[in-house]
């Protein structure tokens, strides 16, 4: 793949920040990628920007286009990506670090040239079986993604299972759009607006949204689940909620959460203590003991190192994948296989300030993944579903 120019700019995401795009100009034409951000973060992720900031990352990443003009890369398939990302490093050790973000992207743009170079879409540049993934959809928010009074839990989730990933993402839009419904029913003078990732915002409490969620969730034949992001209201040994204003110490933050588990059979329990409590996710995994996802992501940031003990632990059996929260293409698949070999469900997921880029659509395929959380709501969601549809619609016709 012969680099005839790389130029980095930047862009808005979903939620008017700033945000990164690269182009790249090959002989095969030109090629775009951006990266989200998350206003939700784990301690653990990697700097999205150099710690002087997104300026300097933006100067350090000219610079690495300008020494890479007429770099000629052979790259064969995915595999080959270890080489653009040692000669990433190798430039970063001299001139500074780009920062999770800018990283992400210039390596999906090379991805996709790459690929069409090979005359393949980027999902055919992965080796290995193809596999479409169920989708997991946000349809009502709380915590860092809404403002005001609002629920202590981040997600409430639908998750269908269905044969066909259209018909699933389908079902999900209708139960979506049902929740207007019954959350008007349930909230005196509800005003019908979103948050951040396109859900519907509420003032009801955790257990009053679970509710409203159970109702359209059987109506629709649709398992439901949360992301409690518990790490954004816990502080000093305890959990504050302020929906209802109590506070819970760890065994009944665990204890709470076991109750919800089974009052509404909830399939999806993402974060659900704080980030570097692996015991207590230990615990929660041993009681749900197969019959619910529990879910790493603040606690896991996509590092191998830290998925590995929490697999060792036996704190999860389900982990989110964000491709910028550890920086790296090649080490984001790296712990896709790892789970796989340890039959650990793999949820590839957008950020909350979202762009247009549909190459999580690919990843998704390409690396296998059980699961994708992409939302359902907003252009930059339907985006990345639509992309998954297309991919679909070519292997069935194959």
């Amino acid at each position: 793949m012969f680099i005839k120019e790389i130029k980095p700019k930047v862009i808005l995401n979903s939620r008017g920040e700033k945000t990164i795009e690269v182009s790249l100009e090959t002989y095969e034409g030109r090629f775009f990628a951006s990266a989200p951000t998350g206003k939700s973060k784990g301690r653990h992720e990697v700097p999205s920007y150099n710690k002087r900031g997104a300026q300097h990352s933006l100067r350090i990443l000219k610079l690495l286009a300008g020494k890479w003009k007429h770099k000629n890369f052979l790259l064969k398939n995915s595999d080959d990506m270890k080489i653009v990302e040692s000669e990433i490093k190798k430039f970063e050790r001299e001139f500074g670090r780009l920062g999770g973000n800018f990283v992400y992207a210039l390596e999906a743009v090379i991805l996709k040239a790459a690929a069409k170079e090979k005359n393949k879409e980027a999902w055919e540049f992965f080796p290995g079986r193809k596999k479409i993934p169920m989708p997991v959809g946000n349809a009502v928010g709380g915590g860092l993604h809404a403002t005001g009074k609002k629920p202590d839990f981040q997600e409430f989730l639908f998750i269908p299972n269905e044969k066909n990933f259209s018909r699933a993402v389908t079902k999900m839009i209708w139960a979506y759009d049902k929740m207007k419904i019954v959350l008007k029913k349930k909230e005196k003078k509800w005003r019908m607006k979103r948050d951040d990732e396109g859900a519907w915002k509420s003032r009801l409490s955790n257990e009053e949204v679970l509710d409203c969620m159970k109702e359209t969730g059987n109506e629709f034949g649709l398992k439901i689940g949360i992301d409690a992001a518990a790490s954004s209201f816990y502080k000093n040994g305890n959990y504050y909620y302020k929906n209802k204003e109590l506070i819970r110490d760890r065994n009944e933050q665990i204890d709470f959460i076991e109750r919800l588990i089974g009052k509404y059979k909830l399939f999806y329990i993402e974060d659900a203590v704080q980030e570097e409590d692996f015991s207590g996710f230990e615990e929660l995994n041993e009681d749900a003991n197969g019959r619910a996802l529990i879910v790493g992501d603040d606690l896991t940031v996509t590092s191998l190192a830290r998925v590995r003990r929490a697999v060792k632990m036996k704190a999860i059996n389900a982990v989110i994948i964000k491709p910028n929260q550890i920086g790296s293409l090649v080490e984001a698949e790296n712990v896709v296989k790892f789970c796989k070999l340890n039959k650990i469900k793999t949820i590839l997921s957008h950020r909350s300030g979202e762009t247009m880029d549909n190459i999580l659509g690919d990843l998704a395929v390409g690396w296998g993944v059980d699961f994708v959380k992409f939302g359902i709501y907003g252009r930059e969601r339907l985006i990345k579903l639509k992309r998954i549809m297309d991919i679909e619609k070519m292997l069935l016709h194959r």
